[in-house]
């Protein structure tokens, strides 16, 4: 790792030239202390790295020094593949090897393309944490090193020991045959069987996870996004789900059907408002999608959601009845 890492700081100093310790350590996610190690060994090893000292002061390569140090590891090639979205790089703990992949890629451009593409690159930015209304896109974070143990897992098919918390359930061991990742709208997902029957498992609900040497029992060829599309419908028609009739104002349709699992019917009332049909994945998600809608919707049915609801609103209301 701290041979990818040295690479990664010479090409950071070749691309951008300039830059000081603090600002590497940034980059390279590292402590000041272990860049100033770093830039101690690769002076030893002949790297032309040299430092300036002042105000605007900070580490440089000189200006005829080239390197060759841009093949592309296992992992860094991987996370190219996936770098369609960066954020799913992130979560199968990628997101290091496509800022090093990336970093090999641009300094084996063409200089004149180089930097044609660096000025490009300005120009653009994909998927910012928050939206315009300054709503924060939060990802789920999975530890690299578990994240890592799964990966290494899929992709040698070995099964594999996952410590597992499920919802409303103590944490416990289970022993899977993993098939392959999927992340969907910042979540990751592990693919798998177990005892011959498909499993889904929530990345961020895998506490630990461990490799055995033992093959997985799975085919030879996977279609994922068909696997994905099955286990998708499955999900929808079965378990805890509620239907629930609901008005809604047009304007906050999207709203609503959005967190929806599926719309069964949908109607215009004489006022324009919406009449829908909508099925939750259980009472809990029902519950919470019509309160973030507030006075623009109303549950019709059934009468336990209407009472629950109505429940929340009087102890917000009784909370803030009196003064602080």
């Amino acid at each position: 790792m701290r041979a990818d890492r040295l690479v990664s700081l010479v090409l950071l100093l070749r691309q951008r030239g300039r830059m000081s310790a603090a600002t590497l350590a940034r980059e390279l996610e590292v402590s000041t202390r272990t860049v100033l190690r770093d830039i101690e060994a690769l002076s030893a090893a002949g790297v032309p790295v040299y430092a300036e000292r002042g105000r605007h002061g900070g580490f440089a390569l000189l200006p005829s020094f080239q390197t060759e140090l841009t093949g592309l590891n296992h992992d860094e090639a991987l996370a190219l593949l996936v770098a369609g979205s960066r954020r799913g790089a992130q979560a199968f703990g990628l997101g290091s090897a496509l800022a090093s992949a990336m970093l090999k890629v641009v300094d084996a451009l063409p200089e004149g393309y180089r930097d044609t593409a660096a000025g490009a690159a300005q120009r653009l930015l994909i998927d910012p944490e928050t939206d315009l209304l300054s709503r924060r896109v939060v990802a789920e974070e999975v530890p690299d090193i578990v994240v890592a143990e799964i990966r290494r897992a899929v992709f040698a098919g070995h099964k594999l020991r996952i410590h597992y918390a499920a919802v409303d359930q103590a944490p416990k061991w289970r022993t899977v045959d993993p098939i392959g990742l999927v992340t969907v709208r910042e979540q990751g997902y592990l693919l798998a069987t177990r005892s011959g029957v498909d499993r889904t498992y929530r990345l961020s609900r895998v506490l630990a996870a461990e490799e055995l040497h033992e093959p997985a029992q799975r085919p030879e060829q996977v279609d994922l996004g068909r696997a994905w599309q099955e286990r998708s419908t499955r999900f929808r028609t079965g378990g805890d789900q509620v239907v629930v009739l609901v008005r809604v104002n047009p304007a906050r349709r999207e709203d609503l059907v959005g967190t929806a699992l599926a719309v069964r019917a949908e109607e215009t009332d004489a006022d324009g408002w919406l009449r829908l049909d909508v099925t939750f994945q259980d009472s809990r998600h029902a519950e919470w999608a019509l309160w973030q809608l507030a006075t623009n919707a109303e549950a019709l049915a059934p009468q336990w959601l209407r009472t629950s609801l109505r429940n929340r609103a009087v102890a917000i209301a009784t909370r803030y009845s009196g003064s602080s």
